[in-house]
């Protein structure tokens, strides 16, 4: 786990020098500093472990507000970010399901843009994240699937993109948290198919899901297969991982 007492020490200092009040952090923050700085802004400090997040503030800064909340102020010594706050900020978990799989579609094709550096290729990583997932059920079948993709690597991709990290933003809703690669949308589809926290992964609201972002002009086979993929390195539980399997 992070040392949130050493984030906050350097939220206080970010705060103090960019002039805004900061108040008391998010209980769901439990791996970055969140709390809110004055009315309308947010303060986050992510922990150096954290690597996924490294071009964060670079993504936030290319959505520049839409699709995504926007980039105020950053301190790329310190990791820390000054965001525009989502308000009301609920998430897309208290959303119906068939309303909540439309926003995030709409909310992914904002987001999923052409793109280059500084941010890292997927097909740099997955094989090491695979790796790190040796004893997995999924991991043969994945490992076989990966073989036969040739990744993208000119998209865009917000590398978290789940019901709980799209908040309403008073009519529109953004995307938060990015931990952004390059890559193809379809990367960014298999963690929305297994939330909202705590929902029970079905093979029905699944092929649902599908659907809607295939008919978006997301590819239906890639879908699938990332899902595979990244279920077996991200830990899909039993039930999980039989939904993933009937997925091929």
């Amino acid at each position: 786990m992070p040392d949130l007492d050493a984030l906050a020490r350097i939220a206080r200092e970010a705060a103090l020098e960019w002039g805004v009040e900061l108040g008391e952090p998010f209980a769901l923050a439990r791996f970055s500093f969140v709390a809110p700085a004055g009315e309308d802004a947010v303060l986050k400090v992510i922990p150096p472990e954290d690597d996924e997040a490294d071009e964060e503030a670079d993504a936030l800064a290319l959505w520049a507000g839409d699709g995504a909340v926007p980039l105020l102020r950053h301190d790329r010594a310190r990791r820390a970010l000054l965001l525009g706050r989502a308000r009301p900020g609920t998430n897309l978990a208290s959303v119906p399901e068939e309303e909540a799989t439309a926003i995030a579609v709409e909310v992914g094709l904002r987001l999923w843009r052409a793109a280059r550096g500084p941010f890292r290729w997927i097909g740099d990583h997955v094989p090491r994240w695979l790796d790190n997932a040796e004893g997995h059920e999924l991991l043969p079948l994945a490992r076989g699937l990966y073989a036969s993709l040739e990744p993208g690597r000119a998209t865009l991709v917000h590398g978290d993109f789940h019901h709980h990290n799209i908040l309403d933003a008073g009519g529109r809703y953004l995307a938060i948290d990015p931990k952004p690669y390059l890559g193809e949308p379809e990367f960014d589809v298999p963690s929305f198919l297994w939330n909202p926290i705590p929902y029970r992964m079905t093979r029905e609201v699944t092929e649902r899901r599908l659907a809607a972002f295939a008919a978006a002009g997301l590819d239906d086979e890639r879908m699938r297969a990332w899902s595979v993929i990244r279920g077996a390195y991200l830990g899909a539980d039993e039930n999980e991982s039989s939904v993933l399997r009937s997925l091929l």
